[in-house]
C-alpha cells in the first residue's frame, strides 16, 4: 500500500471521512456496475447559483478523496430534473405573460424566454454546463427528460408500479389529510395538453405496465408508466433515480433531511441500497437569517467572483460543511487570505498535514504555489489610504515593498490588487468612519510619528512593527486599544492589518503624512 493511500485511509479531513463511508459499501466485492457513482442534483426552473457550486465542489472533493483510497473507477453525474412541471414563472426572466401559458408543462417543453434554445430547461441546462465547465469540474450531465424518454428508467418504473402500495404507505403519512386523498407517486403527462398532472391513480395493471387516471375534462385515460408517459413525484423520483442508476453518494441541504429519509425508504422498497449522504448546513446572511433567493439577502456567487478568485469560494465551501456559516461580503477578504496562508504552508507540511489542508482538496492534490506576497486585507487598507481607483496605483506601492514582484511573475497578487480596489470602492469606502484621537492616543501618535520620521533602518515588516509595538506598550494596557486607535483614526475601520507590514507597504514617509492628517483632523 502506498504512503498516500495509507495516509488517506486514516485522514480525519471530512472528504476522506465521507469517502470511507462509500468505500465501506464495497469491502466485500466491487460494484456490479463497474464504478462508484457520485451524483448532484439541479432544478432547472432557475439559473445555477452559489448552492449549485457548493454542492458540485464538495462532491468533487469527496470523489477525489475516494480515488486516493480505491482503484474502483468513479463517475460524477450532475442530474437535471428537467421533466418537472413548470409551477410558477420566475420573476427574473423576460416574457412573463407568455410563460404563464406554459404553466404545468414539463420544463423542457416550456418556451425559452431568452430565445436561444429549444426550451427553458434546455437554456438553463446549457447555462449549468457552461457554469460547471468554467470551474473545471469533471462531471457528466444527465437530463431527466432524456432518461425517461429513452427508457433508461423503464425497468425501475415497472418495479415502482409493482410496489406502488409500498411507496404509497411510505409517503401518505408524511402528507396532510386532503393531499393524502389525491396523492399518487406517478404523475401522468397528459397526451391531450402535455401537462404534468397531479391526479390520483385510479387503476393499475402491473402485467400491462399501465395506470389509469382521469383527465381534468373527466375522461379516463390508460397510459404506460414507461417511455416518458409519466414522471414520478419528486421524493419517489429521487429514490427511483438512485435505484435505477445505483447512486452511491449524494449530498443535500439540511432542509432536505426529511426528503432523504423518505426517499431512502422508497429506494429500499424498490430493492436497492440508498446512497451515502451528507446533509450540509445552509448559509445565513449577516444577521443570521437563512438566505433566500426570493428575499435577495446574502451573497450570490456572481457577487463573490466580482471581488475574489473562485479558489477562495472553494475554500469557504470546504470549511465545516455541517456548520452554519454566514455568507456576506465581509467574509471574502478573510477567505482569500486564509486560502493563501494554506497554500504557503502546504509545501513544508508532511503528507498527513497536506491531506488535511483544504488546498489539497480544492486543487485535487495538484496544489499551486501562492504568489500573493501581500495579504488581501493589506491591499484593502492600501487602497483605502491611497484612494486607489485602479490596481496600477497599488502596484506603485507594491513595487517598493516587493521589488521583484510583477503582474507577470505574481498573477495572484495582480488579480488581488484589482479585486481590492473594486471591493474597497464598493464596500469599504461608503462605510468608513474616521474619528479624532483621544488625548492619550494623540500623544502616542505623535510619539510614533517622531520615531518614524527619525527612522533610517530597513523598510521591513518586523523592524517597523517593533517600533509600533514599543510606542504602544509604554502607553496602553491592553495593547489592543492602541491598535484599535491606529485603525479607527488612520484607516477609518475598527480592525486592520499588522501595522508594521502596512507601513512597509505604504511607505514610512507616507505613513508620517497620514498621521499628520489624523492629528490635524483632516481624516475625521
Amino acid at each position: 500500500m502506498s504512503d498516500l493511500r495509507e495516509t488517506a485511509l486514516a485522514s480525519k479531513a471530512w472528504p476522506f471521512e465521507e469517502a470511507r463511508r462509500v468505500l465501506k459499501r464495497y469491502q466485500k466485492k466491487d460494484p456490479e456496475k463497474g464504478y462508484v457513482l457520485f451524483q448532484t442534483g439541479y432544478g432547472p426552473s432557475g439559473l445555477p447559483h452559489i448552492g449549485t457550486f457548493g454542492e458540485v465542489a464538495r462532491t468533487s472533493m469527496v470523489r477525489h478523496a475516494f480515488e486516493q483510497m480505491s482503484d474502483i473507477p468513479t463517475r460524477l453525474i450532475c442530474f437535471s430534473d428537467d421533466m418537472d412541471g413548470f409551477r410558477k414563472v420566475p420573476t427574473n426572466v423576460p416574457m412573463q405573460d407568455e410563460l404563464k401559458e406554459d404553466l404545468h408543462l414539463p420544463l423542457t417543453k416550456v418556451r425559452d424566454p431568452f430565445g436561444t434554445h429549444a426550451g427553458f430547461a434546455q437554456h438553463n441546462n446549457a447555462r449549468l454546463c457552461d457554469f460547471l465547465d468554467s470551474f473545471g469540474f469533471e462531471y457528466e450531465f444527465a437530463s431527466a427528460t432524456d432518461y425517461y424518454l429513452s427508457g433508461k428508467f423503464d425497468e425501475m418504473l415497472l418495479t415502482a408500479l409493482a410496489r406502488f402500495d409500498k411507496i404509497q404507505e411510505i409517503m401518505l403519512p408524511t402528507l396532510g389529510k386532503e393531499r393524502q386523498e389525491t396523492y399518487s407517486c406517478f404523475l401522468p403527462v397528459s397526451p391531450k395538453t402535455g401537462h404534468v398532472l397531479q391526479v390520483p391513480t385510479l387503476e393499475r395493471n402491473v402485467e400491462k405496465g399501465t395506470i389509469v387516471y382521469q383527465e381534468p375534462d373527466g375522461e379516463k385515460v390508460e397510459i404506460p408508466v414507461t417511455g416518458g408517459n409519466v414522471k414520478m413525484q419528486w421524493k419517489p423520483d429521487w429514490a427511483m433515480r438512485w435505484a435505477a442508476l445505483g447512486v452511491d453518494y449524494e449530498m443535500s441541504g439540511k432542509d432536505l433531511i426529511d426528503s432523504v429519509t423518505q426517499s431512502s425508504k422508497i429506494c429500499r422498497a424498490l430493492g436497492k441500497q440508498p446512497p451515502e449522504s451528507l446533509s450540509y448546513e445552509l448559509f445565513n446572511d449577516e444577521q443570521g437569517q437563512k438566505i433566500s433567493k426570493s428575499k435577495g439577502n446574502g451573497l450570490s456567487m456572481e457577487e463573490w467572483l466580482t471581488y475574489a478568485a473562485p479558489e477562495s469560494l472553494s475554500y469557504f465551501m470546504y470549511q465545516k460543511p455541517k456548520t452554519a456559516k454566514r455568507l456576506f461580503f465581509d467574509v471574502i477578504p478573510k477567505a482569500v487570505d486564509e486560502y493563501h496562508q494554506q497554500l504557503r504552508a502546504y509545501p513544508g507540511q508532511e503528507l498527513k498535514a497536506q491531506l488535511n489542508n483544504p488546498v489539497w482538496h480544492i486543487h485535487g492534490g495538484d496544489v499551486p504555489a501562492s504568489t500573493l506576497v501581500v495579504p488581501f486585507a493589506m491591499l484593502l487598507n492600501l487602497a483605502s489610504v491611497s484612494g486607489a481607483e485602479d490596481k496600477e496605483t497599488l502596484w506603485g506601492f507594491i513595487g517598493r515593498y516587493a521589488p521583484d514582484a510583477s503582474a507577470e511573475s505574481h498573477p495572484d497578487l495582480d488579480q488581488a490588487a484589482g479585486f481590492a480596489v473594486r471591493y474597497f470602492n464598493d464596500f469599504v469606502k461608503p462605510t468608513r468612519q474616521f474619528r479624532a484621537p483621544t488625548d492619550q492616543e494623540r500623544e502616542a501618535l505623535e510619539a510614533l510619528r517622531a520615531e518614524l520620521e527619525a527612522y533610517d533602518g530597513p523598510v521591513e515588516d518586523e523592524a517597523l512593527q517593533s517600533i509600533v509595538y514599543s510606542v504602544g506598550r509604554e502607553r496602553f494596557d491592553p495593547m489592543r486599544a492602541w491598535f484599535t486607535a491606529l485603525y479607527e483614526v488612520l484607516l477609518g475601520a475598527s480592525q486592520g492589518p499588522r501595522f508594521g507590514g502596512f507601513i512597509a507597504l505604504y511607505g514610512v514617509d507616507e505613513t508620517v503624512a497620514l498621521i499628520d492628517k489624523g492629528l490635524a483632523g483632516e481624516l475625521a
